[in-house]
């Protein structure tokens, strides 16, 4: 459809118009491009004047528009050998601000290359501005590889990292300690205490780069492995009862013979009931006077069960802050031979005589000294929920990058949360009837 200007009466119409094809030339350095745009027929009647006379339009400049060629192949399909870069302006490129202010950050993330570069110096500068002394290492298994991790033990900043593609060895714990005693040498920091937990694979390690600074056994684990004992010796003994439970014969009992049998059973059966409902009384730290007196009603006639519940109290003593390292050790030797009169007790008395158990009381000389890893233990527990949700193949450079932007977030965090109180205090105040 064509729009024609009347010039003599100054009104428009609409007219008939055929077009079939438009072809243009474009001349570019090299061999000249031609496009064309084909529209199908249209035809249209005759219209009738469909605006009063307006003025006469005044002429004006043609406009003309700045084109620019470029010496590369160009189009919009997927496989052309180039792509069109879009032009720098408002709609591409920031080009200027007019704000003071620095340009908002809201949204953005740094990655985890970008991540792994920033640890190395800025990272490291805020983990030991505030370096306790005392730190905790730890290994974690994240399918075939694994995560050596070493965590300020008091200010539970995670200062060094390595990820491993294969089993750890002693030599390679050797060399994770030997980087983290260049850095403590370079930065003139001093090592007070080292807590790990019962593997063996970290004394020779430890002792070969740390000569005279005290390894601690996480108190946790070796509880842990006590505890386990325990109850091993109690389940022991609930099988023993239930071997001893008279059989007889079936049906309704008629003789007196036969109602003394069925009230044995009874009897024994509610034993092993109660003896596994309340297992957790044998190991519990501390107990009220209610549970004390169903720890006695439950334990009437096995006097070798009183006993577990007697030595496990006797271990929790010995982690007593109010007494020294020698004082623990002393009375874990009086208890070693106390034990040694009970062979009954189970593989109780092996868990005694390991000598983690002695190492484990190292912390108590030293009232600063945590007694257990927490702190790398809870980094290892938020690592394995962050993997839960990647459903990816687990590789070397993924695992690395990941644990570099979760330890640089944890260096922007201070500055998150006075944010979040600075919105909280101003929306409060906001809110407040005047």
């Amino acid at each position: 459809m064509v729009v024609v200007r009347d010039a003599k009466n100054g009104a428009t119409a609409m007219t008939r118009a055929r077009v079939s094809c438009m072809t243009w030339e474009i001349w570019c350095p090299g061999a000249p491009k031609i496009f064309a745009w084909f529209t199908p027929n249209i035809a249209v009647a005759s219209a009738a004047f469909r605006s009063m006379q307006t003025p006469p339009i005044m002429p004006c400049p043609r406009p003309i528009t700045l084109t620019a060629s470029s010496h590369s192949q160009s189009g919009w399909w997927l496989r052309t050998d180039y792509r069109t870069k879009p032009s720098a302006g408002t709609c591409g490129v920031t080009t200027a601000f007019s704000s003071l202010m620095p340009p908002s950050r809201t949204g953005w993330r740094p990655g985890g290359k970008k991540a792994v570069r920033q640890i190395e110096v800025d990272y490291l500068d805020w983990a030991l501005a505030e370096f306790s002394g005392y730190i905790a290492i730890d290994e974690l298994y994240d399918g075939p590889f694994c995560v050596l991790s070493l965590v300020d033990n008091r200010t539970f900043k995670r200062v060094l990292y390595r990820v491993l593609d294969h089993d750890p060895d002693h030599l390679g714990i050797l060399y994770f300690v030997c980087g983290f005693q260049a850095i403590l040498t370079q930065r003139g920091l001093t090592l007070n205490g080292i807590t790990t937990d019962a593997s063996p694979l970290y004394p020779l390690p430890l002792r070969l780069a740390f000569p005279d600074v005290p390894h601690q056994i996480c108190e946790f684990h070796v509880l842990k492995e006590l505890t386990k004992a325990i109850l091993r010796t109690v389940a022991q003994i609930r099988k023993k009862l239930e071997a001893k439970k008279p059989t007889g014969k079936r049906g309704q009992p008629s003789t007196n013979e036969a109602k003394r049998i069925v009230h044995q059973r009874k009897r024994l059966q509610q034993k092993i009931a109660d003896l596994f409902e309340y297992r957790y009384l044998f190991v519990q730290h501390t107990l009220t006077p209610v549970q004390r007196c169903s720890l006695q009603r439950i334990t009437r006639g096995l006097p070798k069960l009183r006993t577990l519940r007697d030595i496990m109290e006797e271990v929790y003593r010995l982690f007593d802050r109010r007494c020294r390292t020698d004082t623990a050790l002393t009375k874990l030797a009086r208890l070693r031979q106390r034990v040694r009169h009970f062979k009954e007790v189970g593989k109780i008395l092996r868990k005694l005589q390991s000598p983690n158990l002695d190492k484990a009381l190292t912390f108590l000389d030293d009232k600063l000294f945590p007694s257990t890893s927490n702190a790398v233990e809870r980094g290892n527990r938020r690592h394995r929920k962050m993997q839960k949700t990647v459903y990816r193949v687990r590789t070397h450079e993924n695992i690395t990058n990941r644990i570099a932007l979760d330890m640089l977030r944890d260096s922007q965090k201070e500055g998150r949360n006075r944010t979040i109180n600075v919105l909280h205090k101003a929306r409060t105040v906001k809110n407040t009837p005047q």
